[in-house]
């Protein structure tokens, strides 16, 4: 029996998972995760705390050293260079956020998002320059575990998350979802190297915005419990925050974590 060579191509190649069935695998497993959480704040379970406790530890080791000399240094550059690189990072987060202002019904933010997108992306060359908020559109912040609060999902226990610091399950669960679809978009090298060099970016720069903070805190008799606290607290302001929906500039604590738990910019 001969095969032709069309055929044996078809059967060599791997199956592959549609990628409606695949994001269906994700969204039913992020209900069954989110089910666990409840609607009030749960710090750590008995169970979990050595261990967050621990990701802390290893997360104080590369914030030391690594993440805060580098936030040192990068602070005494000038304001300008300093400002051109956070609003190029949060510029190609804006996407992001309007979807999630389309997912929270907060329609006027949604608006105003993708005004500043379009704006900035083009007057404000690639977002290096926040010309939306001159021009009266100030930035607010969004991601999918603000949405989960906002729709009434509790934000579960307490999680150490490796280098991103202090988190909870629902906020986890958004963070996983997020990168996971956002690998089904365009994945060419342009836009790779852009999203690389918008998180490091806003990575460095919201470390070093954040160093006053985290060195108050480190003053505090238990400094993963401070961590841990500070960054539920601002997590509770975001939600709240989305369930106003009003437009306004407010910085926010739904940002990266890096290591502190403390806001960065993904």
């Amino acid at each position: 029996m001969v095969v032709s060579p069309r055929n044996s191509r078809r059967d060599a190649a791997p199956a592959r998972l549609p990628a409606t069935a695949w994001r269906s695998g994700v969204a039913a497993a992020t209900l069954f995760a989110l089910s666990a959480c409840s609607h009030g704040v749960k710090k750590d379970a008995p169970q979990d705390e050595p261990i967050n406790r621990k990701i802390f530890a290893f997360n104080k080791v590369v914030d030391a050293g690594v993440l805060r000399p580098v936030a040192r240094g990068y602070a005494h550059l000038p304001k300008p260079v300093r400002s051109g690189v956070r609003n190029f990072s949060q510029n190609l987060r804006e996407p992001l956020v309007f979807a999630n202002d389309l997912l929270q019904a907060n329609g006027l933010r949604s608006l105003n998002t993708a005004g500043r997108f379009v704006i900035n992306s083009t007057i404000g060359v690639a977002g290096i320059f926040d010309v939306a908020s001159h021009w009266g559109m100030p930035r607010h912040d969004a991601d999918l575990g603000q949405t989960f609060g906002v729709w009434g999902m509790g934000p579960g226990h307490t999680v150490e998350l490796p280098v991103f610091g202090s988190s909870n399950v629902r906020d986890s669960v958004g963070r996983i979802l997020t990168l996971s679809f956002n690998r089904l978009g365009d994945n060419s090298d342009t836009v790779s190297t852009l999203n690389t060099a918008a998180t490091v970016g806003g990575i460095v720069d919201g470390r070093a915005r954040a160093l006053p903070i985290t060195d108050a805190l480190e003053q505090s008799p238990d400094y993963y419990a401070a961590l841990r606290d500070n960054a539920a607290a601002r997590r509770r302001a975001l939600v709240d925050d989305g369930r106003r929906g009003a437009v306004h500039s407010a910085e926010s604590g739904a940002e990266g974590r890096a290591a502190t738990g403390l806001p960065v910019n993904p």
